[in-house]
């Protein structure tokens, strides 16, 4: 399990993260979001190792992750922006990679070569951006991480591509109980992927729970009446947005969906939708009630 617990991060003058406390459990893929500047990046290099936190904790297994050996050799964290060593080759990092990490694999290594149709003797720097990112994922899945901390990973890859590395992800995950951070502006790949999120808003985590209870607890609702809408329509309703369009209240309302429905079917409305909503308008909405603009964007 991953730990941390009331981690705070500064720069200068800049708090990057505040006091952020979550775990992530064994065996589970967990999805960080959050808007540009928000400090993920920060705080999955603290996750990492990269960084060390100014005040709090992060553990893996029981055991601080900064300047832990033992427990690097287990993780692997990939950034946003590739680095490999000046003119090597895929077989040279490759070499590099199976002294570093005790667990890799050669067997696996090769046999990934048919999912990654790459020569290993090219140069790495002289490849495409998608292909540096495969290469990337060939060797990092052949050094068979406990703990895997990706930053923007699928960024680069094409569609067959993606799904090749999400179902490699999926198979480790399922076989080997490894342990997956993400984060990803791309909301669907998250939504296809995780099993519990976490928002972070300047630097502070907003809300953090399992993907479908968070799902479940939150919906678009579409109504219509006769002329106005009654005055205590809305009135105990949690109501986190709305807006008129022509005849249609488009509202985003918390709660229990039979607890919704049953308020609303009260006012015989002449019109009634409840949907639920994706990853990507549940983050615009929590996002749009700590101030984030986000008029005019949704359907």
């Amino acid at each position: 399990m991953i730990q941390i617990n009331h981690v705070s991060k500064r720069f200068g003058e800049l708090e990057a993260i505040k006091d952020v406390t979550f775990s992530v459990p064994k065996g589970s893929i967990y999805g960080l979001l959050g808007s540009n500047g928000a400090g993920k990046t920060t705080l999955m290099k603290m996750i990492a190792g990269i960084y060390k936190q100014d005040r709090g904790s992060i553990t893996v297994d029981g055991e601080p992750i900064f300047e832990n050996i033992k427990q690097k050799e287990r993780l692997i964290f990939l950034p946003d922006a590739l680095y490999f060593f000046p003119h090597t080759t895929i077989r040279q990092m490759a070499d590099f990679y199976r002294h570093i990490y005790p667990k890799w694999n050669g067997k696996r290594f090769r046999e990934m070569k048919e999912l990654f149709p790459i020569d290993i003797n090219q140069k790495i720097q002289r490849m495409s951006k998608g292909m540096q990112r495969q290469v990337a994922f060939w060797l990092t899945f052949s050094a068979m991480p406990d703990v895997l901390v990706l930053d923007e990973p699928l960024d680069g890859l094409d569609a067959v591509m993606r799904q090749k590395v999400k179902n490699i992800l999926f198979q480790d995950v399922a076989d080997r109980e490894m342990t997956v951070i993400i984060s990803s502006h791309n909301l669907f790949e998250v939504e296809d992927l995780c099993d519990r999120i976490g928002i972070l808003h300047n630097g502070s985590l907003i809300i953090e729970k399992e993907l479908d209870n968070l799902k479940t607890n939150i919906h678009k609702v579409q109504v219509a009446f006769h002329g106005q809408p009654p005055s205590t329509f809305l009135q105990h309703l949690d109501v986190v947005y709305q807006e008129r369009r022509g005849s249609v209240l488009l509202c985003i309302i918390r709660g229990e969906e039979e607890q919704i429905s049953a308020h609303i079917h009260k006012y015989e409305p002449i019109l009634f939708d409840l949907l639920p909503l994706t990853l990507e308008e549940i983050f615009i909405y929590e996002l749009g009630e700590r101030g984030y603009a986000i008029e005019n964007i949704l359907v």
